[in-house]
């Protein structure tokens, strides 16, 4: 066991485990698709609180089935350049993780029917899907992580269907403007994976698994990066010009200057210097989520 560990207790192991500095992506899209709900109608509180707590509860699961299966295909390594991984530095058992999996996944299941009986058969859909994608992200006979969609994973189920799954379960319909919010909210997470694969692109080689950024290299994974960035910001002038929006729409426009530190960052740090990029572009999705959510508001 890594000495540094070995007097943290287990509930600090779980919190560990949690990693609660990714829990911000699973909170901004049920924010944004509250908001965009209580422009265009009614909010249902209770709706949007369980919703929150699936989505939260889903990250967590998520992230317990990576510790795992990182751990059992030996990914996590004592040369990984990440924080310290619970089963890896030897703070949890494999059986522990396991029933740890199983029950936050059933309670999410369970929270979920509420969202079930006040919507429709649309969202048991939603709910098992996020549920069996948290699960195949790094488990199963093809990992999504291990060949090359973890993006196209964190993209869809925290951006498109976080936000408009929220929507859906209180207003039982899809608007074009929540389509639309759902893009940078999905972009910026989406962002905040770039930027672990991209600092992990060596080990990750070494150990076949094959991210988008293994496969692709590093100036595609820049680029990516970028790319996601700009077209956070430019759909803001979508919103604003496509649905009569007010000039507060633009409040994200705040969040510009960290956009630019970072975007330079990226093009010249490398190893663990990217460690503070990937804090910053976790905070960066959420300062412009709960930005955007009050722009609406307003």
């Amino acid at each position: 066991m890594i000495e540094s560990v070995k007097n943290i207790t287990k509930f600090d192991t779980w919190i560990l485990a949690s990693r609660p500095k990714t829990l911000l992506a699973a909170v901004v899209p049920v924010v944004t698709g509250t908001s965009i709900v209580s422009y265009e109608t009614k909010v249902n509180f209770i709706a949007s609180a369980v919703a929150l707590l699936c989505s939260v509860l889903i990250q967590v699961g998520t992230n317990f089935v990576n510790d795992l299966y990182d751990y059992l295909s030996g990914a996590d390594s004592d040369t990984r350049k990440g924080p310290t991984r619970a089963l890896a530095s030897g703070m949890l058992t494999v059986k522990e993780m396991k029933f740890a999996i199983f029950l936050v996944f059933a309670v999410t299941f369970i929270l979920g029917l509420y969202l079930v009986y006040i919507s429709t058969w649309i969202t048991l859909l939603i709910g098992l899907l996020s549920i069996f994608a948290g699960i195949a992200y790094t488990a199963g006979p093809y990992p999504l992580a291990y060949n090359g969609l973890g993006d196209v994973f964190v993209f869809l189920f925290f951006g498109i269907i976080g936000t408009v799954g929220t929507y859906y379960v209180q207003v039982v319909d899809v608007s074009a403007l929540v389509l639309w919010s759902s893009i940078p909210v999905g972009a910026l997470i989406t962002n905040i994976l770039v930027v672990n694969n991209y600092r992990d692109i060596d080990e990750d080689r070494e150990v076949g698994k094959n991210t988008l950024a293994v496969k692709m290299g590093r100036k595609f994974t820049r680029y990516q990066y970028l790319i996601f960035m700009i077209l956070s910001y430019l759909i803001l002038f979508v919103v604003y010009f496509t649905y009569n929006q007010r000039l507060f729409v633009f409040l994200p426009l705040l969040t510009l200057p960290l956009a630019i530190k970072l975007i330079r960052m990226i093009f010249h740090y490398s190893g663990n210097e990217l460690n503070k990029t990937l804090e910053l572009t976790a905070k960066l999705s959420a300062f412009y989520g709960f930005l955007f959510a009050v722009g609406i508001l307003l």
